[in-house]
């Protein structure tokens, strides 16, 4: 069965992704909003949570470092803590991101790869007891993905923050069941502003419907909106680098 995916951003009403830049509010300080994101991520109860490449990359800050005694590798599965109950997911197709150990806020780091990744990255991430899947292709199937995190390492529910790729593909190809914005009192007004979600030129019209669940204030004049996703009947191919 798949896992419950929510996807989770924090935003202002204008749509910026980035609080360093907001204006400030005399509901609530700038420094806030990491705080307050932090316990609606932890009230949402995943068992898990995903990101895409480059956010992956922007987390861990590690390089690649070759193994002068590689460890065998083996595909398509590596669990290397069969006994972790939380998860860091990382998107990762191309086999280019790198650790310093197995865990990344006491969350056991899953990477799931693609089939062109190289034996030499897959016995670096073995070595620092990082656990991984690989697709049967060059290009992740995130749904067949899904299905491995939950039948074999036991993921049920997937708090998704990647980019906006990440998040508008996902939701596109049917995999995401909940959106879930915190609102903050505040505004960035730059041209050209990130957006929570994106999915080419054709965006989502006629892919995706919204169905309101709840909408309840915060603290600090911030909101949480929370979405049902209704899904759509197919599913297409998505970025995973966001």
């Amino acid at each position: 069965m798949l896992p419950y995916v929510i996807c989770l951003m924090l935003t202002s009403p204008d749509g910026s992704l980035h609080p360093s830049r907001w204006t400030t509010s005399p509901d609530g300080a700038k420094a806030d909003w990491a705080s307050l994101y932090e316990k609606v991520q932890k009230d949402l109860g995943g068992t898990a949570w995903m990101v895409g490449r480059v956010t992956m990359a922007e987390i861990s800050k590690v390089t690649a470092h070759p193994l002068a005694d590689p460890p065998n590798t083996k595909r398509p599965i590596h669990f290397a803590k069969p006994d972790a109950e939380s998860f860091a997911i990382a998107l990762d197709a191309s086999g280019k991101l790198h650790f310093a150990s197995g865990e990344l806020y006491g969350d056991h780091v899953v990477v799931l790869l693609g089939s062109d990744v190289s034996d030499s990255h897959l016995a670096e991430l073995t070595a620092d007891g990082v656990s991984y899947v690989v697709s049967d292709g060059p290009d992740i199937d995130v749904a067949e993905m899904l299905d491995v995190l939950g039948e074999e390492f036991g993921v049920d529910r997937i708090v998704l923050e990647g980019g906006a790729r990440i998040n508008g593909s996902l939701m596109a190809s049917g995999l995401v069941d909940e959106l879930s914005l915190i609102v903050a009192p505040a505004l960035e007004a730059r041209h050209g502003s990130d957006s929570v979600i994106e999915f080419g030129e054709e965006g989502l019209a006629g892919k995706v419907e919204l169905s309101l669940i709840e909408c309840a204030p915060l603290g600090n004049g911030a909101l949480h909106l929370r979405y049902a996703v209704l899904k759509p009947s197919d599913q297409g191919a998505i970025d995973h680098n966001g």
